[in-house]
C-alpha cells in the first residue's frame, strides 16, 4: 500500500528500492522539497516512496535522531544504502537512486557493508524496522 500522496508509485508486488524522507511539518524546506520529492517518485516505479512527518509518527520510530531536513532513507530490500540529510534539490536523490539502480544486489549488499558507517546502519534496529510493512502501516 503506498502513500495517496504518490499514486504512481510501485504498485502490487514490494518494491525492490524504497525511498523514505523523513521531515516535518513545521518545517519549510521541507514543505517546499515535498512536490519536487513526489515528481521524483514518479520517475522511478522500481522504487516505493515515503512522505514521513517525523513528529507525528515519533512512537513509531524509536531512538531514530533526525538533525537535519530533509534527511532521505534508502533501502534496497533489507539493506540501508543511504540514510543522511540531503540537499532539498530533487536533482541530488535522483543522480543518488540512479547509481543504486544500476548496482547488481550482490553491488549493493557490498556498499551497504563498505564502510564502518553503514555497517552500523544495517545493525540499527529503528531503520531495519523501516521497511514496506512498517510504512504501510504508519502513512496509511
Amino acid at each position: 500500500m503506498h502513500h495517496p500522496l504518490f499514486p504512481n508509485g510501485a504498485a502490487g508486488a514490494v518494491a525492490e528500492f524504497l525511498v523514505v524522507c523523513l521531515c516535518a511539518e513545521w518545517c519549510g524546506v521541507c514543505r517546499e522539497y515535498r512536490s519536487g520529492f513526489q515528481e521524483t517518485a514518479g520517475q522511478f516505479p522500481a522504487a516505493s516512496f515515503h512522505w514521513l512527518d517525523i513528529e507525528l509518527h515519533a512512537d513509531d520510530l524509536g531512538d531514530l535522531e533526525v538533525e537535519n531536513f530533509p534527511t532521505l532513507l534508502i533501502k534496497r530490500q533489507e539493506w540501508v544504502l543511504f540514510y543522511a540529510s540531503m540537499p532539498p534539490s530533487p536533482s541530488h536523490l535522483q543522480r543518488l537512486l540512479k547509481t543504486f539502480l544500476q548496482q547488481s544486489a550482490d553491488e549493493s549488499r557490498a556498499y551497504a557493508h563498505a564502510s564502518v558507517e553503514r555497517r552500523c546502519w544495517q545493525a540499527n534496529e529503528d531503520l531495519q524496522r523501516l521497511g514496506p510493512d512498517q510504512l504501510a502501516k504508519i502513512c496509511g
